[in-house]
């Protein structure tokens, strides 16, 4: 007896089911299949082009640690001592960057007390009182170290400094560390090409610091329009290559000579990190040449 109730269940849960009149479970299955088809059409995926290395020509640069990745997705093209662990110098400042843009809004007011004095300056004066935006300015475009140490300052300096580990740490950036805001030499404060390119991805998104970092020069004041900054920037592939967005430069005696760059050509967008270089722009411009000659796309 048990197969006959199979078959009548089968059959009548199949008649239900296909019957094409005006059955509930008809119109039920009718109903989600249309769903499922107009999903269908709009779930055609649409992927960026996959580049590849046609040959591995030697690119001829000077640079310790050096590293090229295809930014939309995010796959590398070239690679020397990646993972190395280097001094970043400003390189430091997107980390700086970052978090100053998490903690602050850009028209906080920040005082400044007693400004930085070591190594490259934007010019801050005691009293003054400045913008977070023009700050970030004066960091990013001039490489002030006085202004990332103002920012990291007026919010309270470890608190700045815990909170730019965090951020290297979710970010991805295992093999980084840092102990100031500047980037000035330290035993622990270190980095490698491939960290950096992680934080120059992270800002790279935030369309508002992309902005800032590709500002080759600007004259900024304080809030009383008393004091006046014009920054220039360092890097001197801004506005002389074409393609090139800028990014970060950093320089030490210990470092070497350090540049993160936005570059992009044909529609294709890179990161190129150069790290303890002896000639940063030169390194920099045979690497783009290299990507022109070497770097293809499968679509």
């Amino acid at each position: 007896m048990r197969w006959k109730f199979i078959a009548l269940f089968s059959f009548y849960t199949l008649l239900f089911l296909f019957y094409p009149g005006d059955s509930y479970y008809f119109h039920i299955f009718a109903y989600n299949r249309s769903l499922f088809d107009k999903q269908d059409k709009k779930l055609s995926l649409k992927t960026a082009p996959i580049p590849y290395v046609k040959s591995f020509i030697d690119p001829g640069i000077t640079a310790v640690g050096a590293y090229i990745v295809d930014l939309p997705t995010f796959t590398p093209v070239f690679a020397r001592n990646e993972h190395m662990k280097l001094f970043p110098a400003s390189t430091t400042k997107i980390i700086t960057a970052l978090v100053a843009y998490d903690v602050y809004k850009p028209d906080d007011i920040i005082t400044v007390k007693q400004p930085h004095e070591e190594g490259q300056l934007m010019g801050l004066v005691p009293g003054e009182r400045i913008t977070v935006e023009n700050l970030l300015y004066g960091m990013l475009v001039h490489s002030g170290n006085d202004a990332a140490y103002a920012l990291a300052d007026n919010y309270g300096y470890d608190k700045f400094i815990a909170l730019m580990n965090k951020k290297s740490q979710v970010l991805g950036m295992k093999d980084s560390h840092f102990v100031n805001p500047a980037g000035l030499d330290a035993p622990s404060q270190l980095t490698t090409p491939f960290d950096l390119s992680l934080a120059a991805r992270a800002l790279l998104k935030n369309p508002y610091l992309s902005k800032i970092v590709s500002t080759k020069e600007i004259t900024i004041s304080d809030v009383d329009f008393k004091i006046f900054h014009r920054l220039t920037t360092v890097n001197e592939l801004l506005g002389e290559v074409q393609g090139v967005g800028g990014l970060k430069t950093g320089y030490t005696e210990n470092a070497g000579e350090n540049l993160v760059s936005f570059y992009k050509k044909d529609g294709h967008q890179f990161i190129i990190v150069v790290l303890k270089s002896d000639h940063r722009f030169g390194d920099t411009k045979n690497l783009i040449n290299w990507i022109e000659e070497n770097v293809g796309y499968l679509k």
